[in-house]
């Protein structure tokens, strides 16, 4: 495609959308979409104090050595690797002995089995797993021999094997505790404060009258889904985080509606983005960027194994939990997609080549995401980035990267096999599905197995003051617009019939 034909192809395509919904966020619990983005859904402000709009490369020094990267952040993270990686031993090796890539061993993660030996302190959010941690982990150690089927019994979908991740995982307990709960309504809720706004409406922290638990309800003006023509996203992010069950994956508890808005019932995450951690980090070290990667290999493993694209993988979209583990939300652009699809949708930055041309597309653009993600984790910004949409998009269709000079060589290797425009040789892609992703030299010494059920220690723990705890998330002006109303007939009701 030359630059006549992809001006042609996405300036009106993304002029149009970005017009729509230019500087604006989304949020499922409080998430703020600093990358712009194309065909974009509702999209709400969490008000991040770091979020950005734009990148400015010209204040960005890639070649300045790794150790010059320093926060109270990264200061902690380092400190609590240093602690309990130098006795560290690999327990499961998880790396191929027949793989091609010879590179230096990178930083392991913690161990919290050494940590008991050596007697040190293990110290998660309140000292105890959480109800879902322990049901994740009776689920993974319940069926441990099912990760071996043989090669002939998974099912192929164009190129994309399909995992023994989801014989380990069984998410029919979280779905089926769903499916069991009564029909919810806003009276079961007590509105605390305003989590994040945009033009659709808000996210608000609430507290359960039933379980005295917290929640966030993200409320969207049904005038104003309807007038930016994002029915079908709304439609769709429900329908999919209904059928997901999956501890990196942040899970929607019911939904309802009145004749003004609409009502989603999700996890409250109280630990911020992964973003606004990052930006005032500036970068993370590898073995830091290497444990949220690993994690997001699960999730975006477990949602192909649903034939489920993801299409909107980037640190504003990634939270942390309470104990420091990343759940992935806003499923605007989410697609149930057995096959290929064509929507020109997503964020520029993080964009694959064959969604800019148009060419149809499937799960692989998610391992193109993956790749943009951790290049940006390690480098403080992504490979690709120009003000003008339609100059990124050569960029990225010329694939040519500049690579800063600290990063590992095996990370390098990794974002080159996720980084190319060849689907038959993009890893994630092949034969072998994630598995080739979660074998290759830059996960060496990572326990799939133990990262699924959250037994490995997280780099970071966010400060959380007790339950409810909102301090991750900036203050907003309360509305004083009523909810619950019923005046006369709905007019959009066929429009969200599920709800």
């Amino acid at each position: 495609m030359d630059k006549a034909e992809l001006r042609d192809h996405v300036v009106a395509s993304a002029t149009d959308s970005s017009n729509n919904t230019k500087n604006n966020t989304q949020s499922n619990n409080s998430l703020t979409t600093s990358h712009q983005h194309t065909d974009t859904p509702d999209t709400l402000d969490s008000g991040s104090s770091s979020s950005r709009s734009t990148y400015e490369p010209t204040h960005m020094n890639i070649d300045k050595p790794e150790p010059t990267v320093s926060s109270p952040i990264v200061d902690q993270m380092d400190k609590q690797a240093l602690e309990t990686t130098k006795d560290y031993q690999d327990t499961v090796p998880t790396i191929d002995s027949a793989s091609t890539v010879n590179t230096p061993t990178p930083t392991k993660f913690v161990n919290e089995k050494e940590d008991e030996k050596s007697g040190k302190e293990i110290v998660i959010q309140k000292g105890q797993p959480t109800q879902q941690d322990q049901q994740i982990q009776q689920q993974a150690q319940s069926q441990p021999q099912q990760s071996q089927q043989p090669q002939q019994q998974q099912q192929q979908h164009h190129g994309y094997s399909k995992s023994s991740y989801t014989a380990v995982y069984n998410d029919q307990a979280v779905l089926q505790q769903r499916q069991n709960r009564p029909k919810l309504k806003l009276t079961d809720f007590h509105i605390l404060r305003t989590l994040g706004t945009g033009s659709f409406g808000r996210v608000h922290l609430v507290q359960s009258k039933v379980n005295v638990r917290y929640y966030a309800i993200k409320v969207l003006k049904k005038t104003e889904v309807v007038r930016l023509k994002q029915v079908e996203h709304t439609n769709n992010e429900k329908h999919i985080l209904e059928s997901v069950g999956n501890p990196f994956v942040v899970n929607l508890w019911g939904t309802f509606q009145d004749t003004v808005n609409l009502y989603m019932v999700m996890d409250y995450v109280p630990g911020g983005e992964l973003f606004s951690i990052l930006r005032r980090s500036q970068r993370f070290p590898d073995h830091v960027a290497k444990f949220y990667a690993a994690e997001v290999v699960l999730a975006i493993e477990y949602l192909h194994s649903k034939d489920i694209i993801y299409r909107d993988l980037k640190p504003e979209n990634l939270l942390l939990d309470a104990q420091g583990h990343i759940k992935i939300t806003d499923f605007g652009f989410a697609k149930h997609v057995p096959d290929i699809t064509w929507t020109l949708c997503g964020t520029p930055d993080y964009l694959a080549p064959e969604v800019i041309q148009s060419k149809g597309y499937g799960k692989a653009v998610d391992w193109w995401s993956l790749g943009i993600l951790i290049f940006e984790m390690l480098a403080g910004h992504p490979p690709f980035f120009d003000d003008d949409h339609l100059k990124l998009y050569e960029k990225i269709l010329a694939g040519r990267i500049k690579w800063p000079s600290y990063f590992d060589p095996s990370a390098k290797d990794l974002l080159r096999r996720l980084l190319t425009s060849d689907l038959s040789k993009r890893f994630g892609n092949l034969r072998n599905g994630a598995e080739d992703v979660k074998r290759h030299a830059w996960f060496e010494g990572v326990d799939f197995n133990r990262l699924l059920a959250r037994q490995n220690r997280p780099p970071y723990v966010p400060s959380i003051r007790g339950d409810g705890d909102a301090s991750h998330f900036d203050r907003y002006p309360e509305s004083n617009e009523q909810y619950g109303l019923q005046s006369g007939p709905d007019p959009y009701l066929h429009f969200f019939s599920d709800f």
